[in-house]
C-alpha cells in the first residue's frame, strides 16, 4: 500500500515542477485517494510536502531557462519586480497566501520568483500554509464526492479549467510583457514584447 502514497508524491511533484500552468497538483491528489481508498489526510500530508517540492525545484531552475531565452532587459525588470517583495516581506507573505488560496494557477507566481532569484524563504512558507488549506479543502470535497467519479472526469475540462489554465496563461504574459520597473517606478503602463534573446 506504501506505492499508492509514493505515486501521490511523484504526481504532486510533477504537477507542481513543469514551468506552465498546468492541471493543479490537487487533481492527481483527489484521483489516486478516490482510485485506491486512501486515507485523505496522508494524501494531504505526502501530496502537499510534493507539491513545496516541485514548486522550490521550479525556483531552481527557472532562472537557467531565463537566462537562455529571455533577454537580460526582461530578466533585469523581473529581478527589480523580485526586490519590491523583499522591501516588505509581510506584505509579500500575505500576497503568496492569498493567492495561494485562490483557484489560480501558481505557476506564474514561482515563475517570477525564480526569474527574479528570489531566496524561497520569501514565498515558500506562505504558499506551504495557503497550499495545505486549499488542497485539504479540495481533498475532502473530493472524497465526498467520490461516489461520482463521472463529475471529477468531465470536470477536468469543464470551463473553470479551461478558464484557470487561460488565466494562468494571461498572467504568465503580463510577467514577461509589462515593463515592471516603469510600472512601479513610474505608475506608467508599459507592454514590451521583445523578451526573447
Amino acid at each position: 500500500m506504501w506505492w499508492q502514497y509514493a505515486l501521490v508524491f511523484v504526481g504532486a511533484l510533477l504537477f507542481d515542477i513543469v514551468p506552465f500552468p498546468f492541471l493543479p497538483a490537487f487533481t492527481v491528489m483527489v484521483f489516486l485517494q478516490i482510485t485506491f481508498g486512501l486515507s485523505v489526510w496522508p494524501v494531504l500530508i505526502i501530496g502537499v510536502i510534493a507539491s513545496v517540492l516541485g514548486r522550490y525545484i521550479l525556483t531552481l531552475y527557472t532562472p537557467l531557462i531565463a537566462n537562455k531565452y529571455i533577454n537580460k532587459a526582461k530578466n533585469e525588470d523581473v529581478e527589480f519586480l523580485g526586490s519590491k517583495m523583499k522591501e516588505n516581506v509581510w506584505k509579500g507573505q500575505l500576497f503568496v497566501l492569498a493567492y495561494s488560496l485562490l483557484p489560480l494557477p501558481t505557476t506564474p507566481l514561482f515563475l517570477a520568483a525564480g526569474m527574479s532569484k528570489l531566496n524561497a524563504k520569501y514565498i515558500i512558507p506562505a504558499f506551504f500554509v495557503g497550499k495545505f488549506t486549499s488542497d485539504a479543502i479540495a481533498l475532502l470535497l473530493g472524497k465526498y464526492a467520490s461516489e461520482s467519479i463521472d463529475s471529477i472526469t468531465d470536470n477536468l475540462l469543464s470551463w473553470k479549467s479551461v478558464a484557470g489554465f487561460v488565466f494562468g496563461l494571461i498572467l504568465i504574459g503580463c510577467i514577461f510583457f509589462i515593463d515592471w520597473r516603469t510600472l512601479i517606478q513610474r505608475k506608467k503602463l508599459l507592454w514590451n514584447f521583445k523578451i526573447l534573446k
